[in-house]
């Protein structure tokens, strides 16, 4: 069924070179072979129906424009056996706790700055450093991250590496779990033979994770919220997913007021204190007072409130400064800093633009880069070298000589590849995964994550606003390899 395709240039996650299948994926692939081509795609089309009746969908905005969209489902999952899998979360684990001892230490006494680890003007002239508003701030578990949204893709020798760390507001977990569930409800005969940790319990994880930023006066009552920018975002779904699975109110901006310093939600039984504020919300849209004046989505006065200990917000104000491509290529050297520990798992290479010789090194070997702006997501504003028009790399080359200090180069790593069935045909596709690493008084890692799939043949983009789509990601428990 799977005809063996080329291995030799890519890490592929199912086969070996010579065509044969990964031990972890025997079952799965045994399985496989049971059903016919008909079944198959059968079954396929009632997995992206199930998406569209459920209303799971993303908004893709082009011409300022928005189209309401399905995420593209493969079925053939990604497979973790359970010796790799340990290796990933004591990463994540380790990565998460040196963000956040970076992020308290830059926003207080500035010693790794002190100590030149990391150069000052990095911090200080980062749009996302919001030392004026939150300088100094002491906040509940001294816990700027609430859930980060880690990206690791595997390189040609299947080392796992860290492409980009999420700290704002990492969106897709809600998939995570439709994806587990279209899997159960299409694919039920795939379970059968596989011990597979469930997700199940881990947002309750998350809820205990929440609830556990109390801020220094709390109510008795501990109400935390989910504040959104409302149904027109490209994340709404995920917003009403994840209020409605951790209990709490879904909220935007016009149902909250401050008063006297103190955070209210308008109810239909009146005014009631809010405490804990899981917002989803970019820093300069939270208050029009402190931030954006034109901002409509957010609160006035909420930063007056917050800074006085009245109310947490989650993930903290400011944390972009850590999460930019340009700080990236230091989290190793944090984590050597911080923790007296070697990064469990290695970042991509990574060039400044800002620096002369690096520069001058980058801009003659433009065609075999990857070149990124250092304050876009999502695929937008990036060249991929090897597959750039000559023209395409003459708009960057112009780009990094106006501005070098907003681009960053990378190697074009041959990324690992996975097959996929779509329109009736398997064909191997590039692959990566977002690990969601949830911390409170506990840390937990959501076993497996949302496995990301470049759906076009060839295509080196995973996001969905650029035509990719979502894999179901099984970590098997110990025993199964």
């Amino acid at each position: 069924m799977f005809k063996p395709y080329q291995t030799d240039l890519f890490f592929d996650e199912m086969l070996q070179q010579s065509g044969s299948t990964k031990s972890h994926y025997e079952a799965f692939h045994n399985m496989m072979n049971q059903f016919s081509a008909e079944e198959l795609r059968e079954k396929h089309e009632t997995a992206q129906l199930s998406f569209l009746r459920q209303g799971i969908t993303f908004t893709v905005y082009n011409d300022n424009v928005g189209t309401e969209r399905t995420m593209p489902f493969d079925f053939i999952p990604i497979i973790v056996p359970p010796d790799a899998w340990t290796i990933i979360e004591k990463g994540m684990i380790q990565r998460a706790e040196a963000l956040n001892m970076f992020l308290e230490d830059i926003y207080k006494d500035q010693v790794i700055l002190n100590d030149g680890v990391i150069p000052r003007e990095l911090v200080e002239q980062n749009p996302n450093y919001f030392r004026k508003q939150v300088g100094g701030v002491d906040i509940p578990l001294n816990n700027h991250i609430f859930l980060a949204g880690i990206d690791l893709i595997r390189d040609q020798e299947g080392t796992y590496r860290v492409l980009e760390d999420n700290l704002r507001n990492p969106s897709g977990m809600s998939y995570v779990y439709q994806n587990r569930y279209v899997m159960r409800q299409v694919y039920p005969e795939f379970f059968n033979r596989h011990s597979i940790h469930s997700l199940e319990h881990q947002l309750s994880n998350m809820q205990e994770a929440l609830l556990s930023h109390v801020p220094k006066n709390c109510s008795s009552k501990k109400r935390a919220v989910l504040l959104t920018p409302g149904m027109y975002n490209s994340a709404y779904y995920d917003h009403v997913f994840l209020a409605q699975q951790m209990g709490i109110e879904l909220v935007e901006g016009r149902d909250l007021q401050v008063r006297n310093g103190i955070v209210y939600m308008k109810t239909i039984r009146g005014m009631q204190r809010v405490d804990i504020i899981y917002r989803r919300i970019d820093d300069e849209y939270l208050d029009p007072d402190s931030f954006n004046p034109d901002s409509a989505l957010g609160v006035k006065g909420l930063l007056g409130a917050y800074k006085k200990g009245n109310v947490a917000i989650l993930n903290g104000i400011g944390n972009g400064v850590a999460d930019d491509k340009a700080m990236y290529a230091y989290v190793p050297e944090m984590i050597r800093y911080y923790l007296k520990e070697e990064p469990i798992i290695p970042n991509v290479d990574t060039y400044f633009m800002r620096n002369e010789e690096e520069r001058k090194w980058a801009l003659e070997r433009l065609d075999e880069l990857v070149i990124k702006n250092v304050g876009a997501s999502g695929g937008y504003d990036m060249l991929i070298g090897p597959h750039a028009s000559v023209e395409e790399r003459a708009i960057f080359k112009e780009k990094i000589e106006e501005n070098p200090s907003q681009y960053i180069a990378q190697p074009t790593i041959q990324l690992s590849r996975a097959p996929v069935f779509q329109e009736g045909d398997f064909y191997p596709c590039h692959v990566d995964l977002r690990v969601f690493v949830m911390r409170g008084e506990k840390t937990h890692v959501l076993p497996g994550g949302l496995s990301r799939v470049a759906l076009k043949k060839g295509s080196l983009v995973v996001n969905s606003s650029q035509g990719g789509g979502g894999k179901d990601t099984w970590v098997l428990k110990g025993g199964e390899s």
